[in-house]
Formats: C-alpha cells, sequence, structure tokens
C-alpha cells in the first residue's frame, strides 16, 4: 500500500509526542516512588487523551490529504475503507 507524504505539520506532531514520551517517563518514576495510585492512573488517562489528540490529528491530515487526493484519481474506495478500518480500531 502506497503511503503518501501529507500536511501534517511534522514538527508539532513530533513535539507533542516527545511531551508524551516525558509523561510516560513521569509516570514510570511514579510507580518506582510507590506515588498514589489515584495520581499514577490519572496521569496515565492525561497521556491517553493526549495519544487520542495526536492520532485524531493524523485522521484528519489523512482525510484531508491522502483521502482527498485518492477520490481525485478514482481510488477512493480504498482508501475510505482503510480510513473506516482505522477508525474502527481506534474507537474500540
Amino acid at each position: 500500500m502506497k503511503h503518501e507524504k501529507h500536511g501534517t505539520d511534522q514538527t508539532a506532531l513530533l513535539k507533542r509526542l516527545k511531551r508524551i514520551e516525558g509523561q510516560v517517563r513521569g509516570i514510570s518514576g511514579m510507580v518506582e516512588n510507590q506515588r498514589y495510585c489515584i495520581d499514577i492512573v490519572q496521569q496515565i488517562s492525561a497521556v491517553r487523551k493526549a495519544m487520542d489528540s495526536v492520532a485524531l490529528k493524523m485522521m484528519e491530515n489523512h482525510i484531508n490529504h491522502c483521502v482527498r487526493n485518492a477520490l481525485k484519481d478514482q481510488d477512493g474506495e480504498d482508501k475510505i475503507k482503510e480510513l473506516m478500518q482505522t477508525i474502527n480500531r481506534f474507537v474500540k
């Protein structure tokens, strides 16, 4: 399957992923230091929300670039099917 370059603001996404990476390291430290369980779970929830935000931005970019171009090139059905499979995995 061909993957196209698109208009993703790669710098912003990478910056966000680095912050998330730092949050995950922080959670590891909290576990090592036997911090209060609820505080750890709250941090895990924050990381999940941040990852969901990154995923949604990636899907938005995919729709605006890859799917739009595929529709113009008569290859839209495959891209729509691929997108729907991804959305189904994402929401489960």
